[in-house]
């Protein structure tokens, strides 16, 4: 990538500066969009190295992309920070504890070994939370999750964290489910709802039953890569990647489409791995990427647009249950999705709107949440102020990412109020012996 021509196009008028995540919480011109271009710009001009400061600064980017939003000419501020971080990986190595997580990504096999393990060990060093009933018209109760009881390396006390299942949804269900439908869906469900939030996935294959849809859960699947793009492990992106479009070629021959619950995986799916692979001159892939990209939808969207979904709901009762939106980076700004799950959940709950539902949660990637904890969580105590402001009970967004992010901010800000994807809420409403 050309750091100089990006930053030259940049015409210094500000507009990003007052929507910067990092910018907010650390008013300093080098966290700011433009401070970052100029930074790139001297890097690649050879009139700065990529010390240890300049590592700190690149990687205290949240990734959220509200720069590239009200950019007047959208430039892809968030493209040249992935970029910089692979020559930051490059040059100091990535720690440990992150290549063991990134290792066990690529690694899906090993994955489910080490994560049935994990959930007979977890309740050791965390105490499990279970979050009550969602109509119960009192306290909620807590988000579901693990508190850490003591201090662990990377990890503090107090720390909400999602709790690992016992066994994975892939391996829990067959790969084709047959709902007697004309059609079938792909399901890419992503590591955290495989892993950590099955009732999500679990979610989507009730949805589908009802609607008649059929379902193949293509257990060839591997993670989008998202984590590794974000923490400049490219190698691994580039295996991951085209692992996936290869196998996606092959089931889109008679797939209607794939559909995912994740934001941040469906990005990665429909818009990064082009950019990842252009940014390596690898245009024949990057053309691949695209090609499969116009049939990977979030699944709210696919809903929405593609079936009958709404007109089922509007048959079913509905709840005094009040609801509040979370945009996730990955969806609105990305992906253009934030009116299709809204009118999906105000067919049965209550709705109302928070200050900003456009902010980022701060979650930013996996260094974030180790490396940053402290400024993660900084951002995420806005947000979780915005969703107590709103009255509601329940936070929702289509990304488990934000889910982990703001249940912790949530937690920490003492807060009643419980996060439940869209399509636990939207399953729960078809499935009226659930109130």
């Amino acid at each position: 990538m050309n750091f100089k021509e990006l930053s030259d196009a940049c015409v210094k008028c500000g507009k990003c500066i007052p929507t910067c995540t990092i910018h907010e919480i650390n008013s300093d011109e080098s966290t700011s969009p433009r401070g970052f271009l100029d930074l790139l710009a001297a890097y690649k001009e050879g009139n700065i190295e990529l010390d240890k400061e300049a590592k700190k600064i690149f990687e205290s980017c949240f990734l959220c992309t509200n720069c590239v939003e009200v950019c007047p000419s959208h430039l892809k501020v968030d493209n040249a920070i992935e970029a910089v971080r692979y020559d930051l990986a490059k040059k100091f190595g990535i720690a440990w504890y992150k290549k063991i997580i990134l290792f066990l990504l690529r690694k899906r096999r090993i994955l489910d070994i080490v994560a049935k393990f994990g959930f007979v060990l977890q309740s050791c060093a965390f105490k499990i939370q279970k979050p009550l009933d969602i109509n119960s018209k009192e306290n909620l109760g807590k988000n579901l999750g693990m508190k850490a009881r003591f201090s662990l390396p990377f990890v503090k006390k107090g720390r909400l964290l999602s709790s690992l299942t016992q066994t994975s949804f892939l391996n829990q269900n067959s790969e084709f489910i047959d709902n007697g439908g004309e059609k079938t869906l792909g399901f890419f469900v992503g590591c955290l709802s495989n892993y950590f939030y099955t009732d999500t996935a679990n979610s989507v294959l009730k949805i589908a039953q009802k609607l008649k849809i059929n379902v193949d859960l293509m257990k060839e699947q591997v993670c989008c890569g998202a984590p590794h793009f974000f923490t400049g492990d490219f190698k691994s992106v580039e295996i991951l990647a085209k692992n996936n479009i290869e196998y996606f070629e092959k089931k889109l021959q008679t797939l209607e489409a794939i559909i995912v619950p994740e934001a941040t995986c469906s990005a990665m799916l429909n818009v990064d791995l082009e950019h990842f692979f252009m940014m390596q001159g690898q245009e024949d892939w990057a053309k691949r990427a695209k090609n499969i990209s116009s049939k990977i939808h979030l699944a709210t969207w696919y809903f929405y647009k593609n079936t009958e979904l709404l007109k089922l709901l509007n048959q079913k009762q509905r709840r005094d249950i009040c609801l509040t939106y979370h945009d996730p980076c990955h969806a609105k700004k990305m992906q253009g999705v934030f009116k299709e799950p809204r009118e999906l959940l105000k067919a049965n709950y209550r709705f109302v709107e928070m200050e900003d539902s456009n902010a980022c949660c701060g979650f930013g990637g996996v260094t974030m949440q180790m490396d940053y904890y402290d400024k993660a969580l900084s951002v995420g105590l806005k947000k979780a102020k915005m969703i107590d402001e709103s009255g509601a009970q329940i936070v929702s967004a289509e990304c488990s990412a934000c889910r982990m992010q703001i249940s912790n901010s949530l937690e920490q800000n003492k807060s009643k109020v419980i996060f439940k994807n869209p399509l636990e809420l939207i399953a729960k409403a078809l499935d009226e012996s659930a109130f």
